[in-house]
């Protein structure tokens, strides 16, 4: 999913979308159905990927969990991120980047539309969540010990 797409989306949940420059490293900011982007960021990829963890904010979690020193917020902060992930790297969308020939995770990533690094948190959120591997249909995706996908007969 391209940015603009979720801007899209975003706006028809009621939810308002701003870029502008933050300060202490924050790349986004999601209150009472507002986003902020940092306007720094330079790739749309990796707006997409903030953005995705924003409305992740809107649809999962509660209340203002900025300290990440509390267990609470952390968890509501693995909530957000691991919806983002399902939003834009979900299992289909893998198996679509294998069936059209994709072969790395450089080219998974612009595939579809996120950064090298959300590829790989999104694995290894799905390493979390299945174990060592996902059967779907004829398709074997394997999350531990190498990433990989294989097509069964």
């Amino acid at each position: 999913m391209i940015y603009e797409e979720l801007l899209i989306e975003s706006e028809k949940s009621g939810i308002k979308i701003k870029e502008k420059s933050l300060k202490y490293g924050f790349k986004g900011l999601y209150k009472n159905a507002k986003v902020i982007i940092n306007s720094n960021i330079k790739t749309n990829n990796e707006k997409s990927c903030v953005l995705a963890e924003e409305l992740g904010h809107h649809f999962k979690t509660v209340g203002n969990i900025v300290d990440q020193s509390n267990q609470s917020n952390k968890k509501q902060e693995k909530i957000a991120r691991n919806w983002a992930y399902e939003k834009l790297v979900g299992i289909v969308q893998i198996i679509n980047a294998f069936k059209d020939g994709i072969n790395t995770r450089y080219e998974m990533a612009e595939y579809l539309n996120v950064t090298e690094d959300f590829l790989e948190d999104a694995i290894q959120h799905y390493r979390e969540k299945y174990g060592e591997y996902y059967r779907i249909d004829c398709y074997m995706i394997y999350f531990y010990p190498f990433f990989g996908i294989m097509k069964i007969f």
